[in-house]
């Protein structure tokens, strides 16, 4: 989380990751970790399982969206039917390996596309509510 602090600095970004820099940077975060015991920044640990951290969080005053970043995380925040919107960033990159985002035996989820733009670097973002 502390690359975030100055991650808007780095000139060899492109225009999507400068944006998304721009936008992270100032946010609260809440780091989910076993192997950490402090972290630095605009961070704090987080205190309860996920489902009771997402309850504390939504239950804040004031709007705002939480956001879930790694795919374990995600994962698990999708398998207890914790997730409203799924918003990705498509690279125009093919890789062969790396953690799924989602588990090959989730239950289907049926989306609602509600934005979608394209960046001059080919990257597209994409941005789906979860259809209830």
């Amino acid at each position: 989380m502390l690359y975030w602090e100055t991650a808007d600095q780095d000139r060899s970004l492109d225009d999507s990751e400068r944006e998304w820099a721009a936008l992270w940077k100032p946010l609260p975060k809440v780091v989910f970790s076993t192997s950490l015991s402090a972290v630095q920044g605009n961070a704090r640990m987080a205190s309860g399982g996920l489902a009771e951290e997402i309850e504390r969080l939504r239950a804040e005053p004031g709007e705002g969206d939480i956001a879930i970043g790694g795919a374990t995380l995600a994962s698990e925040a999708a398998a207890l039917g914790l997730i409203d919107e799924y918003r990705a960033m498509v690279y125009p990159v093919l890789v062969g390996g790396g953690i799924p985002f989602f588990s090959q035996h989730e239950r289907r989820v049926d989306l609602e596309l509600v934005e979608t733009r394209t960046f001059s670097s080919r990257v597209v973002y994409l941005r789906y509510r979860v259809a209830r």
